[in-house]
């Protein structure tokens, strides 16, 4: 059975645990590349990153793109949405269909 990880600060993830989720607190940046290298090595199959920790992590995450596993998907924090989450199914969209089916009034 494939595992789910919830990576990102504190406040932000630790609600998911009673979900049957694992979660990985982290303090800073590289403390954070480091633990998503260890979580896509153990065979998680989907980890969800908050959006304001994906941008530091955005060379890392680079590295999963092509993968089949494991899905990395941002999702919002205790701080709100930063639309990260949006932008990257929009460039993930475009990239499947050619163009940008997103209009914007």
């Amino acid at each position: 059975m494939y595992k789910i990880a919830v990576l990102g600060d504190r406040d932000s993830i630790y609600g998911f645990a009673a979900l049957g989720l694992e979660t990985f607190p982290v303090l800073s940046d590289e403390e954070a590349v480091e633990t998503l290298k260890k979580i896509a090595e153990d065979g998680y199959a989907v980890i969800y990153i908050t959006e304001n920790l994906l941008s530091a992590l955005d060379k890392e995450v680079e590295k999963y793109r092509e993968q089949i596993l494991p899905a990395i998907i941002p999702i919002p924090g205790v701080s709100g949405n930063t639309g990260a989450g949006i932008a990257n199914v929009k460039k993930l969209v475009e990239q499947a269909v050619g163009s940008d089916i997103i209009f914007n009034n």
